[in-house]
């Protein structure tokens, strides 16, 4: 009988620091020249895909949607609530699930891979924001290339700051690992 993987404190501590690294990014926000909002809510969600995995990484955009979904202000501009994730950019909420399971899927994987896994996970995610910002609005966004070209740059950074920060963390597990198995 094969056995089921449990969450260690680790990674339940992994987790609860991401969401809330994923809470204070997505309320960093400027305007660019035309009025065009930009957060880092994206660099967030791959950042902490690229250092959790899949399956850690996701449970951490779970957990933030959640606590958004309760009424938190967590999602950009302090947003929270049913009718943030119900509104035109829910999409884009519900796709950061995918983003970081298809994200997360390149740790460990080459750069090349890494990068491929990253900009799926990203094309996903807009893919599904366009549509439902299309469903509920009934227009197109007409910035949307620019805001995936912003995104994609975005992706870059976290791949190598991400890689930065995974070195360490991967390394601490491991040694607490074989630590608790002696």
């Amino acid at each position: 009988m094969k056995q089921k993987k449990i969450l260690t404190v680790q990674d339940m501590v992994l987790i609860g620091m991401f969401t809330a690294i994923l809470s204070i990014l997505s309320q960093i926000s400027f305007q660019l020249p035309g009025g065009i909002p930009i957060t880092l809510q994206t660099f967030a969600v791959a950042l902490l895909a690229i250092v959790l995995g899949a399956k850690l990484g996701t449970y951490s955009v779970l957990i933030y949607l959640l606590i958004g979904a309760v009424g938190f202000p967590v999602f950009a501009n302090f947003k929270g609530g049913l009718s943030a994730l119900a509104g035109p950019t829910g999409g884009y909420l519900i796709g950061f699930i995918f983003m970081a399971f298809i994200t997360g899927l390149g740790k460990g994987k080459k750069f090349p891979l890494r990068i491929l896994f990253s900009l799926s996970g990203l094309l996903v995610c807009h893919l599904l924001g366009l549509a439902v910002y299309g469903l509920i609005t009934k227009t197109l966004l007409p910035t949307a290339p620019f805001f995936f070209i912003k995104d994609a740059v975005t992706i870059f950074f976290s791949l190598i700051l991400g890689y930065q920060i995974s070195k360490p963390i991967d390394s601490m597990l491991i040694k607490q690992t074989k630590q608790i198995s002696l």
